[in-house]
């Protein structure tokens, strides 16, 4: 069904997508590639949600040489009107002669739309070339549309001996200067950097992406003024945060999840609203309590209806426990240093106690990397 060259250039198409995995957010990582003649004439990628199309941008390249062409696009066009007008329109009013999609739309309200709308102009659609490596490139966005909640990612960083501070607290640095710059790749791509109020009082921390500490190829791709910025969610159950704190300082939007169901919540929302308020980057929302504290399953859901579909945790050990038995995160990242912290030091996660094997939690290895004298550990729930 594809050639050697459709291959070719869906992998072009899929290399284009990923130039925009730091500025798309919420909006999927989108390439394409027009040929004509085996030869390409046009290509583009979705830079940022509410400017032009990949399909649009690859057109516009491609002029008069997309009629009769052939298009690669690693996601099917869109067929609605959003932001920005229907791709598929534009297609057929091009006149192209073939569709190769990597993947349907994931959104069950027009999943399937695009490609009937170009199929019923009478062009040839073909679906499904390298559709593993395109859905990689937009897991946030496939999970939000399939579950409504987004896909979570936590981070975590440990001694060889599974430890994270010593008993006193002390934890920097456990990791050297390449696993913490490639922290910053990872927040860079999210749509929100998660946290808890406990975190922002023991540690002040900024939870921002600090352009200085990116890799040199991310850097030479984007400058310090064009890179966004992720939303800063902090968990604070019984408003315990000051704004005092150092992220109140930052520019970017921060969100504060706090109980509906705490006694101090109402005191606290009229006590703070001035200072909050007054800020146009801070949101304060309620959610309901649970047994073990915050609803977790409700925050990821609102969150998700905020537009994040994508989420990277830094916290404790006590949330990240919270957050895995609550089978809210897709991904663990571990960034483990070649050290021992001792047995009196504190642990990786904070998790229920297990009397049968049967019961731990299994990940699946997806990759390990070193960084300098460091590894990174990715896994995922099967």
């Amino acid at each position: 069904m594809f050639s050697i060259f459709d291959y070719q250039m869906m992998q072009r198409a899929l290399e284009l997508a990923e130039r925009g995995i730091y500025t798309t957010t919420p909006n999927p990582n989108v390439g394409c590639v027009i040929t004509q003649d085996n030869k390409i004439v046009g290509e583009g990628f979705h830079y940022r949600a509410g400017e032009p199309h990949a399909e649009v941008h690859a057109l516009r390249a491609a002029r008069e040489r997309a009629a009769g062409a052939i298009v690669y696009v690693t996601l099917e066009p869109c067929s609605h009107v959003g932001r920005t007008p229907p791709c598929s329109d534009a297609l057929i009013e091009a006149r192209v002669n073939r569709v190769v999609c990597a993947m349907v739309d994931p959104n069950p309200e027009v999943s399937g739309c695009g490609i009937q709308c170009l199929r019923d102009a009478g062009i040839q659609v073909d679906v499904g070339l390298r559709q593993v490596q395109a859905e990689k490139l937009n897991l946030g966005f496939i999970k939000v549309m399939q579950t409504g909640l987004p896909y979570v990612q936590l981070k975590l960083a440990s001694s060889l001996d599974g430890r994270t501070a010593l008993s006193n607290g002390q934890s920097k640095w456990i990791t050297g200067t390449e696993a913490r710059a490639d922290v910053q790749k990872f927040r860079a791509k999210t749509g929100a950097i998660l946290s808890t109020s406990k975190t922002v009082l023991e540690d002040d921390p900024s939870l921002n992406v600090r352009w200085k500490l990116l890799p040199v190829e991310v850097q030479s791709q984007y400058d310090e003024a064009s890179l966004r910025q992720p939303v800063r969610v902090i968990l604070d159950r019984k408003c315990s945060i000051p704004t005092s704190s150092h992220l109140f300082t930052l520019p970017g939007h921060i969100i504060i999840l706090t109980s509906k169901n705490e006694p101090s919540t109402r005191n606290y929302l009229i006590s703070q609203r001035e200072r909050f308020f007054e800020k146009d980057n801070v949101e304060v929302m309620t959610i309901s309590n649970v047994e073990k504290g915050l609803d977790l399953n409700m925050a990821m859901q609102m969150l998700a209806r905020k537009g994040i579909n994508h989420i990277w945790v830094e916290a404790g050990a006590t949330f990240s426990g919270s957050l895995l038995e609550a089978d809210l995160v897709d991904e663990l990242i571990v960034y483990q240093a070649p050290k021992l912290m001792g047995v009196d030091s504190r642990g990786l996660v904070n998790i229920s106690g297990f009397t049968a094997m049967e019961q731990v939690l299994t990940f699946t290895l997806t990759d390990v990397h070193r960084l300098g004298n460091d590894i990174r550990i990715r896994m995922q729930r099967p």
